[in-house]
Protein backbone atom coordinates (compact mmCIF):
# COMPACT_ATOMS: atom_id res chain seq x y z
CA UNK A 1 0.00 0.00 0.00
CA UNK A 2 1.43 3.76 -1.17
CA UNK A 3 2.47 5.38 2.25
CA UNK A 4 1.94 8.74 0.43
CA UNK A 5 -2.25 10.11 0.78
CA UNK A 6 -1.63 13.31 -0.38
CA UNK A 7 0.89 14.74 -3.13
CA UNK A 8 0.91 18.08 -4.59
CA UNK A 9 3.70 19.39 -6.88
CA UNK A 10 3.76 23.37 -7.51
CA UNK A 11 -0.71 23.20 -7.36
CA UNK A 12 -1.30 27.37 -8.25
CA UNK A 13 -4.75 28.27 -8.16
CA UNK A 14 -5.40 31.93 -9.97
CA UNK A 15 -8.65 33.75 -9.61
CA UNK A 16 -9.75 36.09 -12.88
CA UNK A 17 -7.33 37.41 -15.09
CA UNK A 18 -5.10 39.97 -16.40
CA UNK A 19 -4.50 42.81 -14.02
CA UNK A 20 -7.66 41.49 -11.40
CA UNK A 21 -5.60 37.51 -11.26
CA UNK A 22 -5.42 36.84 -7.77
CA UNK A 23 -3.06 34.16 -7.04
CA UNK A 24 -4.92 32.25 -4.05
CA UNK A 25 -2.05 29.43 -4.09
CA UNK A 26 1.30 29.63 -5.62
CA UNK A 27 3.49 26.84 -6.62
CA UNK A 28 2.49 24.67 -3.04
CA UNK A 29 4.66 21.14 -2.53
CA UNK A 30 2.32 19.11 0.08
CA UNK A 31 2.73 15.36 0.93
CA UNK A 32 0.79 14.06 3.90
CA UNK A 33 1.48 9.99 4.16
CA UNK A 34 -0.76 7.74 5.97
CA UNK A 35 -1.37 7.66 9.87
CA UNK A 36 -1.22 11.92 10.32
CA UNK A 37 -2.91 13.99 11.89
CA UNK A 38 -2.38 16.80 10.17
CA UNK A 39 -3.51 20.64 10.91
CA UNK A 40 -2.78 23.28 8.19
CA UNK A 41 -3.28 26.70 9.40
CA UNK A 42 -3.64 30.55 8.20
CA UNK A 43 -5.23 33.96 8.37
CA UNK A 44 -7.83 34.90 6.77
CA UNK A 45 -6.87 35.59 3.08
CA UNK A 46 -4.04 33.16 3.59
CA UNK A 47 -5.36 29.94 1.15
CA UNK A 48 -6.28 27.39 3.22
CA UNK A 49 -9.96 27.06 2.14
CA UNK A 50 -8.31 27.37 -1.60
CA UNK A 51 -6.20 24.47 -0.88
CA UNK A 52 -8.74 22.63 1.53
CA UNK A 53 -11.22 22.90 -1.84
CA UNK A 54 -8.46 21.55 -4.03
CA UNK A 55 -7.33 18.70 -1.34
CA UNK A 56 -11.08 18.01 -1.35
CA UNK A 57 -11.16 17.27 -4.87
CA UNK A 58 -14.20 20.00 -4.76
CA UNK A 59 -12.39 22.41 -7.17
CA UNK A 60 -9.48 22.23 -9.77
CA UNK A 61 -5.85 23.38 -9.40
CA UNK A 62 -4.89 26.26 -11.95
CA UNK A 63 -1.47 24.85 -12.82
CA UNK A 64 0.70 21.59 -10.92
CA UNK A 65 -0.51 18.03 -9.91
CA UNK A 66 -2.57 16.66 -7.41
CA UNK A 67 -2.06 13.14 -6.13
CA UNK A 68 -4.82 11.51 -3.73
CA UNK A 69 -4.16 7.78 -2.62
CA UNK A 70 -2.11 6.72 -6.02
CA UNK A 71 -4.94 8.65 -8.22
CA UNK A 72 -3.78 11.66 -10.05
CA UNK A 73 -6.97 13.66 -10.05
CA UNK A 74 -5.78 17.32 -11.48
CA UNK A 75 -7.73 17.38 -14.69
CA UNK A 76 -10.26 15.02 -13.94
CA UNK A 77 -14.25 16.05 -14.78
CA UNK A 78 -17.01 16.72 -12.23
CA UNK A 79 -18.13 13.07 -12.55
CA UNK A 80 -14.72 11.37 -12.36
CA UNK A 81 -14.32 13.82 -9.35
CA UNK A 82 -17.74 13.34 -7.23
CA UNK A 83 -16.72 9.24 -7.51
CA UNK A 84 -13.31 9.73 -5.79
CA UNK A 85 -14.62 11.92 -3.84
CA UNK A 86 -17.45 9.51 -2.37
CA UNK A 87 -14.11 6.64 -2.47
CA UNK A 88 -11.77 8.36 -1.11
CA UNK A 89 -12.92 11.21 1.39
CA UNK A 90 -14.72 11.91 4.42
CA UNK A 91 -15.30 15.13 5.30
CA UNK A 92 -16.38 17.12 8.55
CA UNK A 93 -17.44 20.55 8.42
CA UNK A 94 -18.40 23.58 10.84
CA UNK A 95 -21.63 23.39 10.18
CA UNK A 96 -22.40 19.92 10.62
CA UNK A 97 -24.26 19.71 7.14
CA UNK A 98 -26.92 17.06 8.99
CA UNK A 99 -30.14 16.40 7.54
CA UNK A 100 -32.65 18.33 9.49
CA UNK A 101 -35.22 15.25 9.76
CA UNK A 102 -32.99 12.60 9.46
CA UNK A 103 -32.49 10.41 12.31
CA UNK A 104 -28.39 10.08 13.04
CA UNK A 105 -28.11 6.35 11.29
CA UNK A 106 -29.79 7.71 8.12
CA UNK A 107 -27.37 11.03 7.91
CA UNK A 108 -24.45 8.23 8.13
CA UNK A 109 -25.88 6.37 5.68
CA UNK A 110 -26.46 8.66 3.34
CA UNK A 111 -22.76 8.53 1.44
CA UNK A 112 -23.57 4.82 1.19
CA UNK A 113 -26.20 5.90 -1.22
CA UNK A 114 -24.24 7.87 -4.07
CA UNK A 115 -22.06 4.73 -3.97
CA UNK A 116 -20.94 4.13 -7.69
CA UNK A 117 -18.83 1.03 -7.24
CA UNK A 118 -21.35 -1.72 -7.32
CA UNK A 119 -20.29 -2.73 -4.01
CA UNK A 120 -23.25 -4.29 -1.96
CA UNK A 121 -23.19 -3.63 1.54
CA UNK A 122 -25.38 -3.69 4.77
CA UNK A 123 -25.39 0.26 4.50
CA UNK A 124 -27.68 0.42 7.97
CA UNK A 125 -25.25 -2.01 9.70
CA UNK A 126 -22.19 -0.11 8.90
CA UNK A 127 -23.58 3.36 9.81
CA UNK A 128 -24.75 2.09 13.48
CA UNK A 129 -20.95 0.24 13.54
CA UNK A 130 -19.60 3.96 12.43
CA UNK A 131 -21.78 5.62 15.45
CA UNK A 132 -20.70 3.81 18.06
CA UNK A 133 -17.36 4.22 17.30
CA UNK A 134 -17.87 7.43 17.96
CA UNK A 135 -19.32 6.53 21.06
CA UNK A 136 -23.07 7.30 19.46
CA UNK A 137 -24.65 3.86 19.59
CA UNK A 138 -27.57 4.81 21.85
CA UNK A 139 -28.32 7.58 19.60
CA UNK A 140 -29.17 6.07 16.48
CA UNK A 141 -32.94 7.15 15.59
CA UNK A 142 -32.44 10.69 17.26
CA UNK A 143 -32.65 13.54 14.89
CA UNK A 144 -30.12 16.87 14.84
CA UNK A 145 -32.43 18.95 16.98
CA UNK A 146 -32.27 15.96 19.98
CA UNK A 147 -28.68 16.21 20.07
CA UNK A 148 -25.89 18.76 21.43
CA UNK A 149 -23.46 20.35 19.00
CA UNK A 150 -20.77 18.11 19.80
CA UNK A 151 -22.84 15.12 19.50
CA UNK A 152 -24.50 16.70 15.82
CA UNK A 153 -20.25 16.76 15.29
CA UNK A 154 -19.97 13.55 16.18
CA UNK A 155 -22.50 12.15 13.59
CA UNK A 156 -21.02 14.35 10.91
CA UNK A 157 -17.39 12.35 12.24
CA UNK A 158 -19.33 8.88 12.00
CA UNK A 159 -21.14 10.10 8.09
CA UNK A 160 -16.74 10.96 7.39
CA UNK A 161 -15.61 7.65 8.15
CA UNK A 162 -18.61 5.12 7.30
CA UNK A 163 -17.35 4.70 3.90
CA UNK A 164 -13.39 3.47 4.89
CA UNK A 165 -12.28 6.64 3.25
CA UNK A 166 -8.09 7.39 2.78
CA UNK A 167 -8.46 10.87 4.47
CA UNK A 168 -10.88 12.80 6.45
CA UNK A 169 -10.88 16.10 6.16
CA UNK A 170 -12.11 18.76 8.66
CA UNK A 171 -12.76 22.03 8.13
CA UNK A 172 -13.29 24.52 10.85
CA UNK A 173 -14.69 20.85 12.99
CA UNK A 174 -15.04 23.12 16.03
CA UNK A 175 -15.77 26.47 14.93
CA UNK A 176 -19.29 26.13 16.00
CA UNK A 177 -18.41 24.45 19.37
CA UNK A 178 -17.75 25.63 23.00
CA UNK A 179 -13.83 24.65 24.85
CA UNK A 180 -15.47 21.82 26.48
CA UNK A 181 -17.09 20.39 23.32
CA UNK A 182 -14.04 21.19 21.18
CA UNK A 183 -11.39 19.55 22.90
CA UNK A 184 -13.96 16.63 22.81
CA UNK A 185 -14.12 16.33 19.32
CA UNK A 186 -9.96 16.40 19.32
CA UNK A 187 -10.20 13.91 21.58
CA UNK A 188 -11.53 12.08 19.38
CA UNK A 189 -9.69 12.55 15.85
CA UNK A 190 -6.73 11.73 18.29
CA UNK A 191 -8.24 8.79 18.92
CA UNK A 192 -9.21 7.39 15.50
CA UNK A 193 -6.10 8.82 14.03
CA UNK A 194 -4.21 6.03 17.03
CA UNK A 195 -6.22 3.59 14.79
CA UNK A 196 -4.45 4.81 11.76
CA UNK A 197 -7.12 6.83 10.19
CA UNK A 198 -5.54 9.98 8.20
CA UNK A 199 -6.84 13.03 9.26
CA UNK A 200 -6.62 17.28 7.61
CA UNK A 201 -7.91 19.39 10.13
CA UNK A 202 -8.02 23.02 8.63
CA UNK A 203 -8.56 25.83 11.33
CA UNK A 204 -6.88 29.08 12.14
CA UNK A 205 -7.48 28.19 16.21
CA UNK A 206 -3.81 27.74 18.25
CA UNK A 207 -6.02 26.00 20.44
CA UNK A 208 -7.01 23.29 17.93
CA UNK A 209 -3.69 22.45 16.35
CA UNK A 210 -1.75 21.68 19.93
CA UNK A 211 -3.61 18.33 19.01
CA UNK A 212 -2.19 17.79 15.77
CA UNK A 213 1.16 15.95 15.03
CA UNK A 214 2.46 18.42 12.33
CA UNK A 215 1.72 22.10 11.63
CA UNK A 216 1.59 23.33 7.89
CA UNK A 217 0.49 27.15 7.76
CA UNK A 218 -0.29 29.04 4.92
CA UNK A 219 0.78 32.95 4.14
CA UNK A 220 0.18 34.54 0.98
CA UNK A 221 -1.25 31.26 -0.91
CA UNK A 222 2.13 29.75 0.11
CA UNK A 223 3.49 27.50 2.97
CA UNK A 224 5.58 29.25 5.22
CA UNK A 225 6.05 26.54 8.07
CA UNK A 226 5.70 23.06 7.96
CA UNK A 227 7.17 21.04 10.85
CA UNK A 228 5.94 18.42 12.84
CA UNK A 229 4.96 18.95 16.46
CA UNK A 230 7.33 16.73 19.02
CA UNK A 231 4.58 16.54 22.04
CA UNK A 232 1.39 16.90 20.86
CA UNK A 233 -0.89 17.95 23.96
CA UNK A 234 -3.51 14.67 24.82
CA UNK A 235 -7.12 16.01 24.28
CA UNK A 236 -8.04 13.20 26.53
CA UNK A 237 -5.92 14.65 29.41
CA UNK A 238 -6.89 18.04 29.10
CA UNK A 239 -10.46 17.10 29.23
CA UNK A 240 -10.00 15.59 32.29
CA UNK A 241 -8.30 18.61 34.10
CA UNK A 242 -11.24 20.61 32.64
CA UNK A 243 -13.45 18.43 34.49
CA UNK A 244 -11.58 18.36 37.71
CA UNK A 245 -11.16 22.50 37.48
CA UNK A 246 -14.86 23.32 36.91
CA UNK A 247 -16.11 20.31 39.86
Amino acid sequence: MNDIVIQTDKITKTYGSGTTEVHALSNVDLTIRRGELAAIMGASGSGKSTLMNLLGCLDTPTSGSYTLDGVRVDGLGKNELARIRNEKLGFVFQGFNLLARTSAVENVELPMLYDRSGRKRDTRALAVAALERVGLGSRLDHQPSELSGGQQQRVAIARALVTEPALVLADEPTGNLDTHTSIEVMALFQQLNEQGITIVVVTHEPDVAVYATRIIQLRDGQICRDEPVKNPQTAARDLEKLDRSSA
